[in-house]
């Protein structure tokens, strides 16, 4: 089965491609039909002897293929013309063999044969459909199942990582079960509490000359975010002088540009902002659908980067603190990473969440290199590690591929960042 998964070439492909791809399936419900679709490369480099690493990414509800792979840290980039890709120079699989996961059944290319699943998703299941699916994955890739695994990812999956992570611990202790050799968790821009992220990115606005000292007065003296019953009318108009007053910007990045007719392709080191335009018309070729397996026929909408059929989200934690200072007490590798001018996910946010764990500083505070540049900073705590990456928004491989592509590396190493 892992043959008839291979991919022969993706249409378009540069030429010396040195390294397998795989895609397909993987069914994680046989009675109701419920299929994870996935996409997997190996490293070119000595793939034999490198880790294995899961991507998701969030939303909930968006496409860890489209978005992750093909936008932030897989091995290609979609050209402007939707039809043709090119080499990315930083793609993580540099350092590591990568898999690919789009969950839950609804996003991308996986599907569900019940009508009822997409209404019927919530962190409680994924985390369960996404250990099932690693599980069935390992028997196809049976060479996997002794290799360290790490668990990366953003945005949403801040709710993903730590909840599959606690997952697989917990069937770990099950002697009939298939150990998972996970070794740590990295999580990117992740929103991991309610209440936190909120008052982060108020303050992040505010501090970032967003919004007045009015409106950001307003918010603070009258908003309790801890619940929504807590919300009074003061706060919600506060908060909607906020919005009326933000303007035209991409919170995902404060400082990016918009994709307009205007707008030309720009190499990596300038994120394109019309690059998601351009993966939509590739994935929808049928040609591409077919060299990646894809069962179209399966799917009740085209392909898109964030789903339009999960309308429900079930059942949401609040925050995910306790489950983090769980796996910090089980000695994984946490580390947690923010690209600085997010404005959906701040690095305020983080920070201020950081400190509610009341951890103590192994490492202090210092500015780390890549290409002779700061990177950004890191801070190294007890059981886990926090690093900032300097000029980069919500999307940090995309945003800052090299810089990206340092922290990785140094994160599956178990190394802080370098210092020059």
């Amino acid at each position: 089965m892992m043959e008839a998964d291979k991919i022969d070439a993706l249409p378009g492909q540069p030429a010396g491609v040195n390294f397998n791809q795989y895609s397909g399936y993987v069914t994680v419900d046989p009675t109701k039909g419920r299929a994870l679709f996935y996409y997997f490369v190996e490293s070119p480099d000595h793939p034999s002897t490198k880790p294995l690493v899961l991507w998701l990414n969030g939303g909930p509800g968006c496409s860890s293929f489209g978005i992750g792979a093909m936008m932030e840290l897989g091995p290609f980039r979609v050209n402007s013309d939707g039809k043709t890709l090119r080499a990315n120079d930083y793609a993580w699989n540099k350092e590591a063999n990568i898999l690919f996961l789009e969950s839950p059944a609804g996003v991308g290319f996986s599907y569900s044969n019940t009508t009822t699943d997409y209404h019927l998703s919530g962190d409680q299941r994924t985390a369960e459909d996404s250990y099932t699916f690693l599980v069935n994955w390992l028997e196809r890739f049976p060479q996997y199942k002794t290799r360290d695994f790490f668990i990366t990812g953003e945005s949403y999956a801040g709710h993903y990582i730590p909840q599959l992570a606690q997952t697989i611990l917990g069937y770990n202790k099950v002697t009939d079960q298939t150990v998972i050799n996970l070794r740590g968790i990295a999580i990117g821009n992740g929103w991991i509490d309610d209440e936190i992220n909120m008052k982060g990115m108020f303050d992040f606005f505010w501090t970032h000359a967003l919004t007045s000292d009015e409106i950001h007065d307003g918010i603070t003296q009258n908003c309790n975010f801890s619940s929504e019953a807590n919300t009074t009318e003061a706060c919600s108009k506060a908060v909607r002088q906020l919005w009326a007053a933000f303007g035209h910007i991409d919170i995902y990045n404060i400082y990016a540009p918009f994709c307009t007719n205007s707008s030309s392709p720009r190499p990596d080191v300038e994120f394109d902002p019309c690059s998601s335009e351009y993966i939509g018309a590739y994935l929808n070729l049928p040609e591409v659908q077919k060299s990646l397996h894809a069962n179209v026929t399966g799917l009740p909408y085209p392909w898109t980067d964030c789903s339009s059929v999960i309308d429900m989200w079930i059942d949401r934690q609040t925050t995910l603190m306790p489950t983090i200072q769980e796996l910090m007490a089980s000695d994984l590798r946490v580390w947690i990473y923010s690209g600085d001018i997010d404005g959906i996910v701040p690095v305020t946010a983080t920070r201020y969440a950081i400190n509610n764990l009341n951890t103590s500083v192994q490492t202090p505070w210092y500015p780390w290199y890549t290409q002779e540049e700061v990177g950004g900073y890191v801070v190294e705590y007890q059981q886990l590690t926090f690093v900032t990456i300097r000029g980069s928004g919500h999307f940090v491989p995309s945003y800052q591929p090299a810089r990206a592509l340092t922290m990785f590396s140094s994160f599956l190493q178990g190394k802080l960042p370098p210092r020059n």
